[in-house]
């Protein structure tokens, strides 16, 4: 069993990553809403100027997590999110890891 870690950074390919996860086979994805340290800083703006100017308010990253039986998976969810996101080898695409698991409990894997 493996853990596979995707940090989004844009949202709006959200949903088209989990329906192309989904064509896969691959369900049960947790998602938090997460932000990194080079956004926290940037947060620390003066509130007096981003009155009015919605183009410095920013949203966070989505970060996916799922686990999967089979480490044919982990390639195949890769090629799958960089066919919606782009190459994540890009600057602000995302973040894609996976690492194998030794031990889960409460997980139906069949």
């Amino acid at each position: 069993m493996f853990m596979i870690m995707l940090v989004l950074d844009d949202n709006a390919k959200l949903d088209p990553v989990l329906e192309a996860w989904a064509k896969l086979g691959v369900s049960g994805v947790t998602i938090l809403e997460s932000s990194g340290l080079h956004r926290k800083r940037r947060k620390h703006i003066p509130m007096r100027y981003l009155y009015g100017d919605k183009s410095l308010e920013e949203c966070g990253n989505s970060t996916l997590f799922v686990l999967v039986k089979q480490e044919a998976l982990i390639q195949q969810c890769l090629a799958a999110a960089e066919k919606v996101i782009g190459s994540l080898d890009e600057p602000n695409t995302g973040v894609f890891a996976a690492w194998p698991l030794t031990f889960s409990k409460g997980i139906p894997l069949g």
